[in-house]
């Protein structure tokens, strides 16, 4: 059993320290750790070139127009059995290293999308995508805030784990923290953390032998945090679309109502306020996420023919005559 911790902090700050603490508690049970501090390693933002994902719309397997290494990052992330993210809170939400992070795990390694890379390449050649980018995997998140401004944290970090389709253990955050080495409740709720991720791992882990990959479907949960309002996902982030009482999880996109149930909200999902309302489209299940890779096999095969016609080249030269971009003063010779 190998977990992987991962910390966007400062060098040997309070996230360092924190994934230490879980990644040691991991290891008394007998697992194998890794740690990573990711400002020592070198990540390009995605630019939306949509390379990966017209690679995997064109059976060419996973490709990615950035030469950094997010790669060989990835690859670490598959090799483990459980994944630990901790991560600063500086605007209530997940940090930019995070996001980026997030972004790279996008489109190009969608298992809805690698999915149907998976069946064209085993059409044209015989030879499918390697079954360990479908297992599913035990990850799980904590955000460290120096204040009490941290509720949009959860649904970031939880928003990594959608692409890849992995099972989220534990996702929580901790407030008032500047001193968080000196606060042993939290010292102590990191350990559980990282006894929690073993413990979990080892599940998923068996679990996955019984399953043929990549088309499985695992509707079970291992979640071991506090009960979100979401029943699905366990999280506590809705949009409510505005003079109505509809509302949708901003983490697994199912649709409903908000009610109140002995004194506090419950989310009620209703597939009848739209057609994909039911539970087999939510974004962290095998049927939501091959629901959205047609989509996006689709639309990307659409946007590629588009690239031919005229109209559209005669619209993009149009606009891209309007204004100059200002260049960079650092980048001017």
């Amino acid at each position: 059993m190998k977990i992987l911790g991962i910390s966007t902090g400062t060098k040997n700050g309070n996230n360092d320290t924190m994934c230490r603490v879980a990644l040691e508690a991991a290891k008394e049970m007998g697992a194998e750790i890794e740690f990573i501090h990711a400002f020592d390693w070198n990540f390009d933002f995605c630019t939306g070139c949509v390379a990966c994902s017209r690679g995997l719309v064109m059976g060419k397997g996973m490709v990615c127009s950035r030469k950094d290494d997010y790669a060989a990052f990835y690859e670490k992330l598959i090799e483990a059995d459980g994944v630990l993210f901790v991560d600063p809170i500086f605007e209530s939400g997940a940090t930019g290293l995070f996001h980026t992070l997030c972004d790279r795990m996008g489109p190009g390694h969608d298992t809805g999308l690698l999915m149907g890379a998976h069946f064209q390449m085993l059409e044209k050649t015989g030879k499918g995508l390697d079954k360990r980018y479908f297992n599913q995997k035990a990850i799980s998140f904590v955000g460290i805030g120096g204040s009490d401004w941290a509720v949009r944290v959860e649904t970031d970090h939880a928003m990594l784990a959608m692409s890849p389709d992995w099972k989220v253990i534990n996702n929580e955050f901790f407030s008032w923290s500047k001193d968080i080495i000196m606060q042993d409740d939290k010292i102590e709720r990191m350990k559980e953390i990282g006894r929690n991720l073993v413990e979990a791992a080892a599940e998923i882990a068996k679990d996955n032998e019984g399953m043929e990959f990549p088309i499985a479907e695992n509707n079970k949960s291992y979640w071991k945090g506090v009960e979100g309002a979401c029943p699905h996902c366990h999280s506590n982030n809705f949009y409510i679309f505005p003079g109505t009482t509809h509302v949708v999880c901003e983490l697994c996109g199912l649709e409903g109502t908000l009610e109140i149930v002995d004194g506090a909200f419950k989310f009620k999902n209703d597939p009848s306020i739209v057609p994909n309302g039911q539970l087999e489209h939510a974004h962290d299940l095998v049927s939501g996420k091959k629901a959205h890779g047609d989509d996006i096999f689709e639309n990307e095969g659409r946007l590629m023919n588009l690239f031919k016609d005229e109209e559209f080249k005669r619209r993009k030269a149009y606009y891209t005559a309007v204004v100059e971009p200002t260049p960079s003063p650092s980048k001017e010779a």
